[in-house]
């Protein structure tokens, strides 16, 4: 099938138009041609994507309307239909959404049509760059070793993703050793304004991970979504969404001499956690835009899911422009962009403010070195009193019970989407009590000589014994593309080290340190400003070019490092210039973790210890005995872009960038299977056929009752998708460990579930097996366990499902409130579906999540207000039949069904809230419904494919 056009408008509101740039003829939808001057940059995007697809169907006129009435007050209980120009995904996140589309192809062939016909319907990009580790560090070759290790430990799923590259139409692969997702995006992928079939139209980016947002900072809009609305967007649907409120941030001064970037993106970060942001769009405008630099944006809007909101969006301007032109993008296309966003009235002018839902305000003058710590990104921590913090934090440290950090549901989503990266299923949070921080003394010992725990312990390293204490740094890592995008901060590093070993420091020896860039041009201008020698005297190395640290891939502490603390209870420190660092995210030895800018990661390392003061304290001593400290050895700003204005330019960019789809001598070698069909391993304990369309007819069947059902789990309120399918390591005692074991898999090498997603049978068996799980069929036990109703006796949740399936039983899930909050983890949708379940009767359901189930087949169904299981008495042993369904048809949205549970019998909203739900539901799915499109598209069908709409 041919990819849909970009382009199908009824045009009622009158705007196409021509735009002639460089003698070349552009067909657009104008935006001048309508009042949009109260709309904020962002939703003008949304506006011109509304235009194009207004089709009176999916997107309605009455939607375009809805921004139209931005100014008289907008309603955020309307929906949109945004329409995105491709998708972005990476591997942990890519290799499931791959699977499927090959089970598509398979499908396809059983159903006796052509399998090549299933294909991504807009451009899918996918960069490999979430399973590298850092398992050799502080050598030459750290960095050849670890991307070997890598394909020996990943072969099977990059031979697959080869496949997908030979074989899938618009769908293109960025292979291992190449850079991180969002600084490839950033520097080569982004488009900021497409060309096609004569069209020009904004740059729309949806990605599977949550920090896709990054090139927000770039003027593209973009943001993370689920796996499971990936897919749907990549065979062609649109992204349904809430008209969302917009924060307007306004930027004023600039950033003081010593401050970095990173402090900048620190402060907001606390500043928007403050003010509560989740599920709007966040924008940035005013003088203060003009003066930050196009790298300091980019840092900016990595961080936006730190901010809990949905996007982080710098307008388009002149810096925006100078960027293109620094990274190689070809001219025709940086004047196309140009022309675009001021004819459209994308450019940013200072001085004009929209209308915004909210309002705040930075003086970029105000700004602070800063750190960010120990357990969220958003508990900023000035440096002059980053000692005087550890102090005060470690004694709750080391007596915490159980404790986690998390207080707030942008705090679960972004602790859970590890270590995938997924993106946050959440829409609404509580603002950050600033009356009440994490720990309540915060500011009590600031400025003060604290006293601290202490632990005598020593380690002998290098032949040499040591005191090893708490609060020493065991991990100093420059990694993510966060911060490796911006060059001022890269320099900097390197110019500090260059100081630093003049001056004769060097780097603890206790300290594993690591370089692991977001694109190869950050090495490439290191290396001609002759910086890497200075930074690998320090131990940092070139690792790897994958987000590695950031997303917890540090590997193993150094060896007698790891031993004390398992030994002695030493609660050890990482400092990394990241985006995240809740507990056990970084390393699973290491308590506290802090984000820092990359030179300040450099001075950890030389330090060795949080224990420190580094604006008053030495860094050590040089070789006359003199003190050190960190002012001494801090580049001055003039030097830092001296250097970068003398080693940094286009053709740097445009060389690294120039074979970014065909990878290095190991990709090259790599051999897929061949043909339209993925040839299946049986054996594999990493990809799997998944059975969803196994048996699937040519035509929709109409919709049957529920009955006979029983319930699987009966669950309490603010259950969360990690609850449901989680992410962490597979232990050898639970169902999906067995299964590997039985199959010859060593224990060592189990992995994780986030490893396996493309392996239906163990999903499945992980599905509701998280250990804090607390299912009310089996009080007081917690983890993957039920009681079977069939046989009486208590067994895992997979097991007792299984039966379920062999006596041909439906199964129900029942919930309190906000069911499927946290990130939106596609298989919290999948697994329950495999093993069977039908239905599930809450409360509340979580947006994405509910959105989710129906793409799986799974309806959704509420209690009416101020009803709840436990109002009606259900003890989940029940028998339960939901009947009504043949009576659901779009006019009766949202419709309401009879539930009947032995000799109870109810009402229940079915959330199935649009018509698209309901088409969703009736065909099972969204890859049934997709796949029968491409049938009778392709004429194949016995009869017409017909929505319920029509």
């Amino acid at each position: 099938m041919t990819r849909p056009s970009q382009i199908r408008a009824d045009n009622t509101f009158h705007t196409e138009a021509e735009l002639e740039v460089d003698g070349r003829s552009y067909r657009i939808h104008d935006l001048s041609r309508l009042d949009t001057a109260a709309l904020p940059y962002s939703l003008r995007v949304v506006l011109e994507n509304l235009l194009r697809h207004e089709d009176g169907e999916r997107v309605t006129a009455d939607q375009v309307q809805l921004l139209l009435d931005w100014s008289a007050g907008p309603d955020h209980t309307r929906s949109l239909d945004l329409s995105a120009s491709r998708v972005f995904l990476h591997d942990t996140n890519g290799v499931p959404t791959v699977v499927d589309l090959a089970a598509m192809r398979h499908a396809m062939v059983e159903l006796g049509a052509d399998p090549a016909l299933v294909n991504p319907l807009i451009p899918a990009e996918l960069v490999i760059d979430h399973s590298v580790i850092v398992d050799v560090f502080g050598s030459h070759d750290a960095f050849e070793r670890n991307v070997e290790i890598e394909y020996n430990r990943n072969a099977e799923r990059y031979r697959f993703l080869k496949w997908g590259q030979q074989n899938l139409k618009d769908f293109a692969v960025v292979p291992p050793g190449t850079g991180i997702m969002h600084q490839v995006n950033s520097e080569y992928l982004s488009r900021v304004v497409e060309a096609q079939e004569g069209w020009a139209f904004p740059d729309i980016c949806l990605g599977t991970d949550s920090h896709t947002t990054m090139v927000n900072g770039l003027g593209v809009l973009a943001w993370g979504i689920g796996g499971i609305e990936a897919e749907a967007v990549m065979l062609g649907e649109s992204l349904s969404m809430l008209l969302p409120p917009v924060v307007g941030v306004e930027l004023s001064g600039t950033l003081p001499e010593g401050t970095t970037a990173t402090d900048l993106v620190l402060t907001i970060t606390e500043l928007m956690r403050r003010h509560g942001v989740v599920g709007k769009f966040v924008e940035f405008y005013g003088p203060g835009v003009t003066a930050t630099t196009l790298p300091d944006r980019l840092t900016i809007s990595n961080m936006s899911p730190e901010f809990g909101s949905t996007c982080a969006y710098f307008p388009i301007d002149e810096e925006t422009i100078r960027y293109l032109r620094f990274t190689g993008r070809p001219e025709d296309q940086v004047r196309l962009i140009e022309a675009y966003a001021r004819h459209q009235g994308l450019w940013h002018d200072p001085a004009h403010r929209a209308r915004y839902s909210e309002h705040l305000s930075l003086d970029l003058a105000t700004v602070v070195p800063s750190l960010a710590g120990p357990r969220r990104p958003q508990d900023r921590v000035l440096l002059t009193e980053a000692r005087a913090d550890f102090r005060r934090v470690l004694p709750d440290i080391l007596g915490v019970d159980g404790d986690d950090g998390i207080r707030t549901a942008a705090d679960e989503a972004s602790a859970e989407s590890f270590p995938a990266s997924d993106a946050p299923a959440i829409h609404h949070d509580a603002p950050e009590d600033t009356s009440v921080t994490v720990i309540p003394t915060r500011l009590a010992y600031v400025g003060q000589h604290v006293p601290r725990p202490n632990v005598d312990v020593s380690i002998t390293l290098d032949g040499e014994e040591v005191a090893f204490d708490h609060g020493h740094v065991a991990i100093a890592a420059i990694t993510s593309c966060t911060n490796t995008s911006n060059p001022s901060v890269m320099v900097a590093a390197g110019l500090l080290a260059r100081n630093a070993v003049a001056r004769g420091l060097r780097s603890k020896p206790w300290v594993k340190t690591s370089l692991s860039p977001g694109s190869k041009v950050v090495t490439d201008y290191l290396d001609d400003a002759g910086l890497t020698p200075h930074l690998e005297q320090l131990g940092f190395h070139l690792a790897g070019f994958g987000c590695m640290t950031c997303i917890g891939a540090s590997g193993p502490l150094i060896p007698e490092v790891s031993d004390a603390v398992d030994q002695h209870d030493v609660a050890v420190v990482s400092v990394l210039s990241g985006n995240r660092n809740f507990d056990g995210r970084i390393n699973p030895d290491v308590r506290m973790n802090y984000l820092a800018s990359p030179p300040l990661v450099v001075a950890y390392a030389i330090a060795g210890t949080m224990d420190i003061d580094l604006v008053h304290e030495p860094l050590g001593t040089d070789a006359t005995g003199a003190p050190v400290m960190l002012a001494d050895i801090w580049p001055e700003p003039h030097e830092v872009q001296a250097t970068i204005d003398s080693t940094v330019d286009a053709g740097m960019f445009q060389r690294a960038y120039a074979d970014v789809f065909t990878g290095d001598r190991r990709w090259q070698e790599l051999r897929p299977p061949g043909g339209d069909t993925f040839a299946w391993d049986d054996a594999s304990t990493y990809l799997r056929r998944p059975p969803y369309l196994d048996g699937m007819s040519r035509d929709v069947m109409p919709l049957r009752d529920i009955v006979g059902a029983r319930v699987l789990v009966k669950l309490g309120d603010s259950v969360t998708t990690d609850h449901v399918s989680p992410a962490g390591a597979i232990p050898a005692h639970t169902p999906a460990g067995r299964y590997l074991t039985e199959l010859g898999v060593e224990r060592f090498q189990l992995n994780t579930y986030a490893s396996r997603r493309g392996n239906h049978e163990v999903m499945m068996r992980g599905t509701f097996a998280n250990v804090r799980l607390r299912n009310q069929l089996v009080p007081g036990r917690e983890g993957g366990w039920t009681r079977n109703l069939i046989n009486g006796q208590t067994e895992t949740i997979f097991d007792a499902a299984s039966v379920y399936r062999d006596a041909d039983v439906p199964l129900i899930v029942v919930a309190g409130k906000e069911y499927g909050t946290g990130s939106s983890r596609d298989w919290a949708a999948k697994g329950p579906a495999l093993l069977g379940v039908r239905a599930v009767l809450a409360e509340s359901f979580e947006r994405i999540h509910r959105s989710n189930l129906i793409g799986m087949g799974i309806l959704p169904l509420q209690f009416l207000p101020g009803d709840s299981a436990a109002s009606h008495g259900l003890t989940g042993t029940e028998t339960i039949s939901i009947t009504g369904l043949a009576d659901v048809e779009p006019g009766s949205l949202p419709a309401a069904v009879r539930v009947h549970a032995d000799d109870k019998c109810f009402h229940m909203t079915v959330r199935l809230d649009t018509a698209r739900d309901l088409d969703y539901y009736r065909h099972g799915g969204i890859t049934p419904y997709v796949l029968r499109r491409l049938l009778h598209t392709q004429g194949g069908s016995a009869v017409p494919f017909q929505r319920v709409a029509e």
